[in-house]
């Protein structure tokens, strides 16, 4: 039997409940099922192929089909496809563990693997607490930043603000308080936000334990941007309260905002650093919690003085993953990925400066590969985004907006006439509202 979308789509539906996804919506809006991948180019049963402007949820940064990550997952899966992680080890989880501590901000010297990007969350909060209450202090209290996301677990939607996800499961959260994220990118609007953090910090952080942010931008919240300033201001200021301070580089890891890591803006070593997305290049599930060595001896002890972290997941540190984790970094390391990306970055630049002549657009702005295109005018029951994701999925890109964002975020390997054409589908999409 030769498959369609059609016959596909109808067999998916059957069985398939998909994430983020009011299923009612498929009576009307086609599921799209993928055939293949190559490159930045997703290709479906009927034949119609789609350039992945948002990198398949901001994970596969070297394209589809990459050779070299492919090569490697091959010569692993010969080896080793997995073994447990507690009492056992193996080389390409040592190989990779040593690669990040070389990459990351210094006093990041110890690396736990974990499966996916809430479950790091899930465990930098839980080593959060572990560790104060290891020191004799009990502060169950998190801080985190209005507007912010950092997963969709109980712990990781605890210390997240939007609203659309987290209101249902409210009275299952943990204990969190908010401080405002910077407005804009201007170092005035950070500034004003640590004077709002110091005074949170001064009056409670007997109780918190820590403040974890998404340094520079914040992805499910709008790709909401700010400045540098914040994050080496709310470095000093946990330290000086003893609260530690997270850094969720699981969307901006990686290259997506300029540099490597987005703390490289500031300079800054966090507590705790969890990555996941890029790190395998969008193979994968993989994440890691990446900590200190003070942090890691706060839970070397004797058995009998449980004070160890017990935590783990059946495929912690899985030798698949960690391969193609590791031809992610060598991709890295022998190619100018950050140089080129500076170029692409400044083009795009370039390129979407028309849309702010568009009288439905508010702003646009750009970190890295990240650039956002807000809307206004509109209100959320319009469901402006869905019209937009319709129109570029029939003119041969995937969009996924953000209800009234509509933003980039291609695999870095995407061309000059690729970028071209993702920019212009967008453009007259919105023009035609």
């Amino acid at each position: 039997m030769i498959q369609t979308n059609e016959n596909m789509m109808e067999r998916d539906l059957y069985v398939i409940w998909h994430p983020c996804t009011q299923m009612k919506d498929h009576e009307t809006l086609p599921l799209v099922p993928i055939k293949s991948g190559k490159g930045i180019y997703l290709y479906d049963f009927d034949g119609n192929k789609y350039i992945d402007a948002v990198s398949s949820w901001w994970v596969n940064i070297f394209g589809h089909a990459n050779s070299q990550i492919n090569q490697k997952i091959k010569e692993q899966l010969d080896t080793l496809e997995h073994v447990l992680l507690a009492g056992f080890s193996h080389e390409p989880a040592i190989e990779l563990a040593h690669k990040l501590v070389n990459i990351t901000p210094r006093l990041l010297e110890k690396v736990f693997y974990v499966d996916n990007g809430s479950s790091a969350v899930e465990a930098s909060l839980k080593m959060s607490y572990h560790y104060h209450l290891n020191k004799g202090k009990k502060k169950p209290i998190f801080l985190s930043l209005t507007n912010s996301y950092h997963g969709e677990t109980i712990g990781a939607l605890s210390v997240g603000d939007v609203a659309l996800y987290k209101e249902t499961y409210e009275p299952l959260l943990i204990g969190n308080r908010q401080v405002p994220v910077p407005h804009d990118q201007s170092e005035e609007a950070a500034q004003k936000a640590l004077e709002v953090l110091e005074s949170v910090l001064k009056d409670s952080a007997y109780e918190i334990a820590a403040l974890i942010v998404e340094p520079l931008v914040q992805g499910a919240g709008g790709m909401h941007m700010y400045h540098p300033l914040y994050l080496s201001g709310a470095r000093v200021l946990t330290k000086k309260y003893d609260v530690h301070l997270i850094a969720d580089e699981i969307m901006t890891g990686f290259g997506r905002t300029g540099k490597m890591f987005a703390c490289e803006y500031a300079d800054v070593s966090p507590d705790f650093m969890t990555l996941s997305k890029a790190l395998t290049g969008g193979y994968l599930p993989l994440s890691v919690v990446m900590t200190s060595n003070e942090i890691y001896q706060a839970f070397y002890c004797d058995y009998n003085e449980h004070k160890a972290f017990l935590h783990s997941h059946s495929y912690t540190g899985n030798p698949l993953a960690c391969a193609a984790a590791l031809a992610t970094l060598d991709i890295f390391e022998n190619n100018d990925i950050l140089g080129e990306n500076e170029k692409k970055r400044s083009y795009i630049e370039q390129e979407t400066e028309k849309f702010t002549l568009l009288s439905n657009v508010k702003e646009v702005r750009q970190q890295g590969m990240i650039t956002a295109i807000e809307l206004q005018g509109y209100d959320a029951s319009e469901r402006i985004g869905l019209g937009l994701y319709r129109y570029a999925l029939k003119e041969g890109v995937l969009l996924r907006p953000l209800g009234n964002i509509i933003y980039f975020m291609p695999p870095y390997i995407i061309t000059y006439e690729e970028i071209d054409k993702m920019i212009n589908v967008a453009y007259l999409g919105i023009k035609q509202l």
